[in-house]
Order: structure tokens, then C-alpha cells, then sequence
């Protein structure tokens, strides 16, 4: 592979950032918004407002084409950011001890997800490797779990469109519907940040579910989800051998090949969290990270709702759709029976 000279990359990033530019500030400016509507309803927060204004200017008047780069990046890299930026809230040992407290019920979940996509999506007939897709981004972390499982089971691009768009529907549905069930059941805000951890699929309705139940859950919340994304890892290396076998080619699975499945934003949340435990970050220093987190939190939601596809869940069917429904269903419902049945509840 040829690398690009070190003397051009000034101009490279000067390039980029002149693309993206439009897009992010268009979300800035919706996250400020939705701010302002968090802070005169704090039940409601800047999470959903962002993605409800998002969502409407986009069905009003599509975002001009020059601004889609910029909507990209906010949805998926100052999101990234901002879950980076969480790790000032916490420690390595909490990290360990969240991980090892959420481990029952995110494997119960997963493993309840992905038999639920093989056996019942095989009874609806869908496609199989659209039951794959949406089995791993329900069970594990929704996009960024789809995008890593793609590759591996050479997935075509109306599927994984059709996977994502599904995962993000029920993902903003779980961030309406979970604070309500969570205080329903008078959870804690330790056992909302675990329930919604496990039970919503993708990083940033985790991110905004928690926000809306309570600020003291999204921590906790973030962590669970972040353990919950290693499970890329294992899953991919399995669906990796299963795809060779099946196609009687498969690629050597190299340590660096493996190392390549752990998303860089986990690798960035955790140096944080060292940072943290060590009292390089002062608690001070802390608050204002969160802070800005919960605002490149609500840029990115703005940046999500205004790219929202929602032709592409129309034209494919409602067969995948349901699909979706049940394995979300299944995964809240295996959760909250875990948590009960250990106590967590």
C-alpha cells in the first residue's frame, strides 16, 4: 500500500476540514438548539431533541449535498469524541468491575439475540446474510458492529442499508420507550445504566437513553455498552472462519488483523479513563469534559437524525423489519430477566 507524504498532510487536513465544515456546524447548531430545549425541560435532556430536529428538517427539505460530508462526520467521529471524553468520568478499576458485574446478562442477551436472528429470521425468510447483520447489530452495537461484520460476510450493500436503518429505528424508539419502562420499575440509576448498556444496540441511543433517564446513569451506561463492544472481536473471528469454510477460502487471522476489529474509540476511552485513575485529569478538568461531551453527544445525534434513510425501510420489505422488532424485544426482555433473576434488578 502506498502511504501519502508527510509534507501534503497539512493541506490534506486543511482539505477536510473545509468539507466537513458545513455539515458540523449545521449540527452544532441543532445540538444548541435541543440544549436549549434540555435545559428548560431537563426530563427531556439534548439527546432527543437533537435527533427529533434532525430527523424533521430532514423530511422537510433533504440537507444539500455539499453539507452531507460534514452531517457524516458528526454522526459517526464527534460521537466517537465524545464517548473518548467519557472516560474522565471513571477508573480502570470501576471499568473492571462494571465489566465483570455486566457479563451475565450481556452474554445471556447475545446469545438470546443471535440464536432468536438465526432461528426465527430463518422462519420468516429472510435473507441470511441480513438475519447476520441485524442479529450481530441488535446483540452487540448496532452500526458499528454491522460495518465490522460486512466485510467479513461479504454482505451486500442493500443489506447492511437495510440492517442499519432497522437497528437505528428501534434504537431511536428504545431512547423514548427505556427511561419510561426504567423508571416504571423504579430503577436506579446503576440498574438503568445496565439495562440499557445491555438492551439498546448502538453506542449513541445508549448514550441518549441514559442521558434522559439520568446523568448519574450515563457513566455507567457508556461502560457496559463499551465492554459489550468487544464482543465484535470474538463474533467477528467466528462468522470469520464460518464465511471460509463456507466459501472454502479463507484469509489467516493474524493478531494485527484481529486487533483491527477493536474500535479506536474504545482503545481512546479507555488511555481517558488511565488518565483518570492516575489524577492526570482533575475533577474539575472532568466536569468540563463531561460537559462537552454531552454536547458533541446531541451534534452527533443532530448529524444522525438529519441522515436518516427512511425510504430504504420502505422499499426492502417488512418481513427484516419485524425481525429487527423481535430480536430488540428479545434482548430487553432477556436483560431485565437476568437482572432480576441475579438480583441486579
Amino acid at each position: 500500500m502506498q502511504l501519502a507524504p508527510i509534507p501534503t498532510l497539512p493541506s490534506r487536513l486543511a482539505s477536510r476540514g473545509i468539507d466537513v465544515l458545513p455539515g458540523v456546524l449545521l449540527c452544532a447548531l441543532i445540538a444548541a438548539i435541543a440544549t436549549v430545549i434540555g435545559a428548560c425541560v431537563p426530563l427531556v435532556g439534548s439527546a432527543i431533541p437533537a435527533v427529533v430536529i434532525g430527523v424533521l428538517v430532514a423530511m422537510i427539505r433533504k440537507p444539500a449535498a455539499r453539507l452531507a460530508p460534514g452531517i457524516g462526520y458528526a454522526g459517526k467521529f464527534v460521537l466517537q469524541c465524545a464517548v473518548v471524553l467519557l472516560g474522565a468520568q471513571l477508573s480502570l478499576a470501576s471499568i473492571v468491575r462494571v465489566g465483570a458485574e455486566s457479563l451475565p446478562v450481556m452474554l445471556s442477551s447475545l446469545a438470546v439475540c443471535l440464536l432468536g436472528a438465526w432461528v426465527i429470521g430463518r422462519a420468516l425468510g429472510v435473507d441470511r446474510d441480513l438475519r447476520v447483520l441485524l442479529g450481530v447489530g441488535t446483540g452487540i452495537c448496532g452500526a458499528s458492529a454491522i460495518a465490522a461484520i460486512s466485510p467479513v460476510i461479504r454482505a451486500k450493500s442493500a443489506d447492511i442499508a437495510y440492517a442499519i436503518s432497522t437497528v437505528f429505528l428501534f434504537n431511536i424508539l428504545a431512547v423514548l420507550i427505556f427511561p419510561v419502562i426504567g423508571h416504571a420499575l423504579g430503577m436506579s440509576p446503576h440498574a438503568f445504566g445496565l439495562f440499557a448498556g445491555t438492551a439498546v444496540n448502538d453506542t449513541s441511543s445508549v448514550v441518549a437513553a441514559a442521558s434522559v433517564f439520568s446523568a448519574s446513569a450515563l457513566g455507567f451506561a457508556v461502560v457496559v455498552k463499551l465492554v459489550r463492544t468487544l464482543m465484535i472481536i470474538p463474533i467477528s473471528v467466528g462468522l470469520a472462519v464460518l464465511e471460509g469454510r463456507r466459501t472454502g477460502s479463507s484469509e489467516r487471522l493474524t493478531p494485527a488483523r484481529i486487533l483491527k476489529l477493536v474500535p479506536w474509540f474504545l482503545i481512546g476511552f479507555l488511555a481517558v479513563a488511565t488518565l483518570t485513575s492516575f489524577g492526570a485529569i482533575t475533577e474539575t478538568a472532568s466536569g468540563i469534559l463531561t460537559t462537552v461531551s454531552v454536547f458533541l453527544v446531541a451534534t452527533a445525534l443532530a448529524g444522525i437524525g438529519l441522515s436518516t434513510d427512511l425510504g430504504a425501510i420502505r422499499t426492502a420489505g417488512l418481513k427484516p423489519l419485524l425481525l429487527g422488532g423481535i430480536l430488540s424485544l428479545l434482548v430487553a426482555l432477556t436483560t431485565l430477566s437476568v437482572m432480576a433473576a441475579t438480583g441486579a434488578l
